[in-house]
């Protein structure tokens, strides 16, 4: 029980993380490219973790089984979609953004249940899901909807990256766990110089002149939402599953919200609260041991 309720506290402690970013990125991208910040960010992490292996004297396993999830995490679940996102965000709005962020809890839902034997479909979980896509429409508004349609490119790009966060989720829930840490410097390497790549391929970090403050968003971005938050997103696929994780594509959106009245002054509206509620509520009912 006490795990369950650690497990839960990281689950909303990694979509509080995870919700700072867009006021990151919206920093960091006045100087510095968006292939050029996702790259830079993942090096602070990839580095973090191996300058503490250096210090505990010990490596990352490299065994067939290590090195395909370095990869498939590190391109799919981290380089890829950023792009993908990072590209569609351009093109369509924040809130046609969200919602169409949404499906990646839903197919998630859908190859947990083809793929991992503990995580079959039931009753409750699709109400569970129900309930959660229901708060981030609250939250957003219909009114998004109706750009549906428009600029297909971006929206479809912004779907492809919120499928490879599913795949990717229910790749990790299918594979033997070691060490946290040594997953995630793995994954992140692995991402880091898929991005490096990228960044060197459509960019040219080497004649960027970022300013004080989009370095310092880099700086916190390479540690929080990418280091830390690799630790805790292995730890909570492997205790609370697939489906369960993938509802931190509900809470993200409400705590950014969140953030937007504390640092941006915006006030919230009745929706924020309800949109909570919904979410939380669908949580629960995924969770729960009952079956149906």
């Amino acid at each position: 029980m006490r795990n369950n309720i650690t497990d839960y506290g990281l689950l909303l402690l990694l979509a509080l993380i995870w919700s700072t970013s867009f006021l990151l990125i919206k920093v960091g991208v006045e100087t510095i490219p968006p292939f050029s910040l996702t790259a830079g960010r993942l090096c602070i992490a990839a580095l973090i973790f191996w300058v503490y292996l250096g210090f505990r004297g010990e490596g990352i396993p490299l065994h067939r089984q290590a090195l395909i999830l370095y990869f498939v995490v590190g391109i799919v679940g981290s380089s890829l979609p950023f792009v993908l996102i990072s590209w569609g965000e351009t093109r369509i709005s924040s809130s046609l953004t969200a919602i169409l962020m949404g499906i990646m809890p839903i197919a998630t839902f859908v190859l947990a249940h083809i793929f991992i034997s503990s995580e079959p479909m039931t009753r409750r979980k699709t109400l569970g899901v129900s309930l959660g896509f229901s708060g981030l429409l609250v939250l957003v508004g219909l009114s998004a909807l109706g750009t549906l349609g428009d600029n297909l490119i971006g929206q479809l790009s912004v779907l492809g990256g919120a499928i490879c966060y599913s795949f990717a989720t229910v790749f990790v829930r299918t594979q033997p766990a070691f060490e946290g840490y040594k997953m995630a410097a793995g994954m992140n390497t692995v991402a880091a110089i898929v991005s490096l790549v990228l960044a060197f391929t459509m960019e040219n970090p080497t004649q960027l002149q970022p300013d004080t403050n989009a370095l310092g968003a880099l700086l916190i971005l390479g540690i929080f939402p990418t280091a830390i938050a690799s630790l805790i997103y292995f730890r909570i696929i492997k205790n609370l599953g697939a489906t369960t994780f993938s509802q931190i594509n509900y809470i993200i959106p409400v705590l950014g919200g969140t953030w937007g009245m504390l640092v941006l002054g915006e006030s919230l509206g009745w929706n924020v609260f309800i949109a909570l509620l919904l979410v939380l509520c669908g949580v629960y009912f995924i969770q729960s041991k009952s079956v149906g």
